[in-house]
């Protein structure tokens, strides 16, 4: 119960407002609205529960660093597009992304923790890149980039957390954490069949 009202205390005072003094940009693109982005998009906040859920479900070392390589990889991803480099059929791998790791959820699949990372990673480039070519006009590249970072590694924690709680509540919990894989595989065909 504490880790959960710490989280929602961060969580609040990312969200409000900076000071007067420290907004970014004319519209005020900073670290509040770069936080705030992950959870209005449904294609970033599945991904993200989904890095979590499955990162719980390989375990061991792979319950971090499976979530710090996506992280580290989405840094990647809109450091290129910020640069001019153009990636392929962007919104095609982000969709594939939610699909292919809800499938890894549903079906509990097992890959050494390198491998898990790999996969994560080379999808966390698509979503970097994203977020990189959508960067609001007059936006604090860096403020809204952490932003970003940090609502997506706090997302991890909550798939994270909720598989870690399904593990321990049974089998029914267990397959409702299958459920869940399906429901975000699900999400993710229906984002390819609307490109």
């Amino acid at each position: 119960m504490k880790a959960i009202r710490a989280i929602g205390t961060v969580a609040a005072l990312l969200l409000t407002g900076t000071a007067q003094a420290h907004t970014f940009g004319a519209a005020g693109g900073g670290l509040a609205q770069g936080f705030a982005h992950p959870f209005l998009g449904l294609d970033h906040l599945l991904a993200m529960l989904a890095v979590g859920l499955w990162a719980a479900q390989l375990g061991g070392r792979a319950r971090w660093a499976v979530p710090a390589t996506f992280v580290a990889m989405m840094a990647v991803g809109g450091l290129l597009a910020l640069s001019g480099v153009a990636l392929p059929r962007v919104e095609a791998g982000i969709a594939v992304s939610v699909l292919v790791l809800g499938l890894l959820i549903t079906t509990a699949t097992r890959l050494p923790t390198w491998v898990g990372a790999t996969v994560v990673g080379a999808f966390a480039v698509f979503h970097g890149h994203a977020h990189g070519t959508e960067l609001p006009m007059q936006a604090s590249e860096l403020g809204y980039g952490i932003g970003i970072l940090a609502a997506s590694a706090l997302l991890h924690a909550v798939g994270l957390s909720l598989a870690w709680m399904a593990q321990r509540g049974g089998v029914a919990a267990q397959r409702g954490l299958r459920v869940a894989g399906v429901a975000i595989a699900a999400g993710g065909l229906l984002m390819l069949g609307a490109l």
